[in-house]
């Protein structure tokens, strides 16, 4: 049996996926019968049956699924390898550094230096993104490194070292009672009636249950705490983002958030070794601690 081609596998997720053949060929930008083929053509090529097919309905065989399951990673991968070697082919260089929004500031300011002052390292690109996307930037190559958060993000498929470890504040509006406590317990602030924490998507879609507002990115979530509709506690040290309406109250029992400096597993690359170890260097220095 001959390798499936990256467009045969493209041809099917798409299918799969939507499970309707007019909708996948109109975002593929085929006609529909040259889609049907192609999938024809796959599963003669296989000898199974990827798709159950009648006048209403489409729905994978056990085959199909399986295939479905390892097609994504198949395609995702393919697609880093073409992002990377474009990044490593550019007539300058950048190590593009993922890291999200007003997280770790101090830290990521101190990298950036020390990066700028080591004078055969790889100039940083800075990717600012939203809560757990890092892990996605990574596996997905459009970034080399990235700055992530124990226990908060998700490290599959990607390799890390940790740094230091901090305590965690709650992000309560200036014009609620808790705003005036000196510390609070994580009872306390996830049962503030008039402040649920708010919620934010699952990995693979949804939200968790709760009485919170949903959230999508840090800038929302900024804008609910200062309005007096939610709350939120994250590592002490991404209060940089923290607005005039804001007030930090320590968690006292919170667990401790963990910097980690991540790169993709199995793809420690010269530039990127380099890079973790002036984070390395920077363990334990106010950079972290503040």
């Amino acid at each position: 049996m001959d390798d499936l081609e990256t467009r045969e596998l493209r041809y099917f997720v798409a299918v799969a996926e939507r499970l309707h053949f007019g909708r996948a060929a109109d975002d593929l930008g085929i006609a529909q019968p040259a889609l049907s083929r192609a999938i024809q053509q796959i599963e003669r090529r296989l000898g199974v049956a990827l798709l159950e097919r009648d006048r209403r309905s489409v729905s994978l065989t056990a085959a199909g699924e399986v295939l479905l399951r390892d097609a994504r990673p198949a395609l995702a991968a393919v697609g880093a390898a073409g992002r990377r070697a474009q990044r490593a082919g550019a007539p300058t260089r950048q190590l593009v550094l993922a890291t999200k929004a007003g997280s770790s500031h101090e830290f990521l300011q101190a990298l950036l230096d020390a990066n700028a002052a080591d004078a055969g390292a790889t100039p940083i690109e800075v990717l600012l993104c939203e809560i757990g996307e890092q892990q996605g930037l990574l596996l997905d190559g459009s970034a080399d490194a990235a700055i992530m958060h124990r226990p908060f993000d998700d490290f599959a498929g990607c390799d890390g070292v940790d740094l230091d470890s901090e305590a965690q504040v709650a992000i309560v509006p200036a014009s609620h009672p808790l705003a005036s406590r000196t510390s609070l317990t994580l009872a306390e602030v996830q049962h503030v009636p008039d402040l649920p924490i708010a919620r934010w998507p699952l990995v693979g879609g949804g939200y968790p249950d709760g009485p919170g507002p949903e959230v999508r990115s840090q800038s929302q979530l900024a804008q609910l705490v200062a309005l007096g509709k939610t709350l939120l506690v994250i590592p002490r040290s991404s209060r940089a983002w923290q607005w005039p309406e804001h007030v930090a109250v320590p968690v006292l029992d919170a667990p401790l958030a963990t910097t980690v400096f991540a790169w993709p597993e199995g793809r420690l690359t010269p530039d990127v070794a380099r890079l973790r170890a002036t984070a390395e260097r920077l363990q334990g220095s106010a950079a972290l601690t503040a």
